[in-house]
């Protein structure tokens, strides 16, 4: 009997074993095939593709930097846009909703989250653009525009068709995996802890201020990590609302380009190596953008929890 049970032992931490390393080969095969493709053009064009902002096929020159900016910009304006909206989503659905309607919500949340992309980009330049053009962004230009420095942002023609309506988009995109696992992280707090800032006269809005999120802010900056790649990583939807134009603008209301969006509209264009191998080295590049980001949150959330203390 205590023989049996060690082989199903054994045999259980191997099968857990596999499906662990089974990511480390599959994320170093990942790479393995970035850098083989890209090779050509690591070795034409060096470190000077990461700050060169040209990308002209007819002359095989090549450059990273304005799909770099359009991933860069389009990415922290979701983020700014979606992360307090998601935390008013979760505070309401763990604190304040009545019982009844905190699994209606939930699931609306959920559901969101599961909408195709594709779904959001025809919605983003049928629905979304039209308003944007004629309503949203005239509105912010006769505002904002006319501001010292801050009204460049909001300059030029008002199409929807732009950095900022593919934000919005990305936004709405990223909304439901932040206030999801920000609503799971909110309920991992003890409700002994509420319960006594409560018996101690604390308010509704001092508990979720100094108990909750508190407790619950590595969850929920986990979250904001996540729906960091996905904005970084998105495609479909972006493509469609963005303009796929390759320079670095300062205005919103212009169209750009990501480096996703460049990869999904020009891999089939490609009519030379060293064409295709650009194309396979931005690739690369937000792999290592994404790679490197999600790095950097683990050691600042490892950095936190020493301090506090925690293991």
């Amino acid at each position: 009997m205590r023989i049996n049970r060690g082989i199903k032992d054994l045999a259980f931490a191997a099968l857990t074993a596999a499906g662990a390393f089974s990511i480390v080969v599959f994320v170093v095969g990942i790479v393995a095939v970035l850098v083989g493709n890209s090779a050509e053009a690591i070795r034409t064009f060096g470190p000077g593709f990461i700050v060169s902002d040209v990308w002209d096929p007819a002359h095989q020159k090549f450059g990273a930097a304005a799909s770099l900016y359009g991933s860069f910009i389009t990415a922290t304006l979701a983020l700014l846009m979606a992360v307090p909206v998601s935390l008013g989503i979760a505070i309401f659905v763990t604190e304040i909703a009545p019982g009844f309607l905190r699994g209606p919500f939930g699931s609306a949340i959920e559901l969101l989250a599961a909408i195709p992309s594709i779904i959001y980009g025809m919605w983003g330049l049928f629905t979304l653009a039209p308003i944007m053009s004629q309503i949203i962004e005239p509105a912010l230009q006769q505002s904002i525009g006319s501001f010292p420095i801050v009204g460049a942002l909001f300059s030029g023609a008002t199409r929807g068709v732009d950095l900022f309506t593919a934000s919005v988009i990305l936004s709405i995109m990223i909304t439901p995996f932040v206030a999801s696992i920000a609503r799971d992280a909110f309920l991992l707090t003890p409700p002994e802890v509420k319960e006594s800032a409560y018996a101690v006269g604390a308010t509704q809005w001092e508990v979720v201020r100094d108990v909750v999120v508190p407790y619950s802010k590595f969850g929920v900056f986990g979250g904001v990590v996540i729906a960091l790649g996905r904005a970084l990583g998105e495609t479909m939807a972006v493509a469609f609302v963005l303009g796929n134009k390759h320079w670095i603008t300062l205005s919103l209301f212009e169209a750009a380009s990501t480096i996703t969006v460049t990869l999904a509209n020009e891999f089939n264009e490609a009519d030379s190596d060293l064409y295709l191998s650009s194309l396979f080295f931005l690739a690369l590049l937000l792999f290592a953008f994404s790679f490197l980001t999600l790095a950097a949150a683990r050691l600042l959330i490892s950095r936190s929890r020493q301090r506090r203390g925690e293991k």
